[in-house]
């Protein structure tokens, strides 16, 4: 069960945040797996309710690239601050304001980067970026995001969700050659379930103690979230 699509109480609390001119720049973030995307989505449904123009992107297109990566040693750091191309998100959040701006993407499937993903977009009414690396300022956009959403939720519950979310795309790459998950095929479900709850322990865990909950604090909108997904509270915060 995901959140329920009456976001009316989220459109309030963002209402006062909003920019005299388009396009208004909410950021949504929170841990791996915390649901990001579908409440981006869900958010971008209810604001086009309203006759807003959205687009929804994403800060994992801002991560470098594996082969990148990989010559810096930072291939076990993917997801953590110093993976990020700070200076073109902000050049990106900055164009938007001004024209078409360029957004690359990433590719859950390939695990990596992919150019053919890039979207060249007309400045929105609303422009929703989630992902990680959105910590104001140390990390990420700072003062170029016009209000910043943090989902919030137990960490015994983020790790059941991104391991079901590890498990569902090793079920889809069974036949998928250019998966990156196709090479976890040869592996059955409780092998698999084991590296995914390791990966959450060693990386994603680790990603959200010592960087990612530190956006809580500065968010504009704290949202609380229940094991089934629910919206279980909203706070506003004094964030700058």
């Amino acid at each position: 069960m995901q959140q329920p699509t009456d976001l009316s109480g989220v459109l309030d609390a963002l209402a006062p945040l909003r920019p005299p001119s388009a396009p208004f720049i909410v950021g949504i973030t929170g841990a791996v797996a915390a649901g990001k995307s579908v409440f981006a989505g869900q958010l971008a449904e209810a604001l086009t309710a309203r006759g807003e123009r959205v687009e929804s992107v994403s800060t994992d297109g801002f991560l470098m690239t594996n082969a990148r990566l990989a010559e810096l040693g930072l291939t076990d750091r993917k997801g953590f601050p110093e993976s990020y191309d700070h200076t073109a998100l902000a050049r990106a959040l900055t164009e938007i304001r001004q024209g078409p701006a360029t957004f690359p993407a990433y590719s859950h499937i390939t695990y990596d980067v992919d150019e053919t993903l890039a979207r060249r977009i007309d400045p929105p009414d609303v422009l929703i970026l989630e992902g990680l690396a959105l910590r104001r300022p140390e990390t990420g956009p700072a003062k170029l995001l016009d209000a910043l959403i943090y989902i919030d939720a137990e960490e015994a519950d983020l790790e059941a969700w991104y391991v079901a979310r590890f498990l569902g795309f090793w079920a889809a790459a069974e036949d998928d050659p250019q998966s990156f998950y196709f090479r976890f095929r040869h592996m059955d479900e409780a092998a698999v379930t084991g590296l995914a709850r390791m990966v959450w322990a060693q990386v994603n865990l680790k990603n959200l103690r010592e960087h990612i909950v530190d956006a809580r604090a500065v968010a504009d909108l704290v949202i609380r979230k229940g094991a089934d997904h629910a919206i279980l509270t909203l706070e506003t915060s004094g964030a700058a």
